[in-house]
């Protein structure tokens, strides 16, 4: 059976937020760094993290699907005691998390804006207007949003993409010697990369929580196969961009000898540059 277009359109929203979740540490930093500093070598890996993660994250959708409740509702009848080994888990990674984005975003934002304030005032006062606007415009605010960024990064990621493509890989400079991915520090990045892509698992109850805001938002319950095609949809972009950033961190960057920066502010420059 099709699906009804006017009924698809009530389910598309929560998707989408999961792709734009998914385009930080994992893509913008991790897919990029991987393509400039190991060229394609990794590209097989970003591939099996996607597909092998993928049932996790289908899970927290299928569930508010079928049931109209979000996963953590299920936790709860389960018993309290697994709400609480959620929180501990969800507290143990959501500080160093929220860190590593805020201040790549805030890195970015005194880049793209010409500033030079200290970064981590700037990541507190991005901290505080995010939770300024989802405390007052909720999940509504939040999906309208989303929906507007993620358009314009990703067809500017893909123009930037496709135009890597027509030029080229760039020539490696003199003497220049790849990085060894068997060596210990290539193991250790290659841990963290299939670790963060396309993003911590446990955002799965992040995506039946949005299904659950998105019906209550349009009024309409939403079928099960609505809101997996709006979850495969965000998924497909999810892993396509992370080639994406793979592909242009090894056509621009890889044999330039030229790293990627630690620094935030110095890290955003590079991406703005990639662009």
């Amino acid at each position: 059976m099709s699906l009804d277009r006017k009924h698809l359109m009530k389910a598309m929203g929560p998707g989408i937020l999961f792709a734009s979740t998914c385009i930080g540490v994992s893509h913008l930093v991790q897919s990029t760094r991987a393509g400039a500093d190991y060229g394609f070598q990794l590209i097989i890996f970003i591939i099996l993290a996607n597909l092998f993660k993928y049932p996790f994250f289908e899970f927290g959708s299928r569930y508010a699907g079928a049931t109209k409740k979000s996963i953590l509702e299920g936790y709860q009848k389960e018993g309290k005691w697994v709400l609480w080994v959620y929180f501990i888990l969800s507290l143990a990674s959501m500080f160093t998390v929220t860190a590593a984005v805020t201040f790549v975003t805030a890195g970015m934002l005194n880049n793209l804006m010409g500033w030079s304030f200290d970064p981590t005032l700037l990541s507190g006062c991005l901290l505080a207007f995010c939770t300024l606007l989802l405390a007052f415009g909720k999940y509504s605010l939040l999906d309208g949003l989303l929906k507007i960024i993620g358009s314009v990064l990703l067809i500017s990621t893909l123009v930037a993409f496709f135009g890597v493509l027509g030029k080229g890989q760039i020539t490696p400079i003199e003497n220049f010697v790849p990085k060894e991915l068997m060596e210990r520090e290539g193991i250790i990045f290659l841990i963290a990369l299939m670790g963060w892509m396309p993003t911590a698992v446990d955002l799965s109850t992040w995506n039946s929580l949005w299904a659950v805001e998105r019906m209550k938002q349009t009024g309409y319950q939403s079928k099960l196969k609505e809101i997996l095609f709006d979850f495969n949809f965000g998924y497909i972009i999810t892993a396509f961009l992370a080639l994406c950033f793979l592909t242009l961190g090894a056509f621009v960057m890889h044999g330039s000898g030229v790293e990627l920066s630690s620094n935030s502010t110095v890290f955003s420059d590079q991406v703005v540059k990639l662009y």
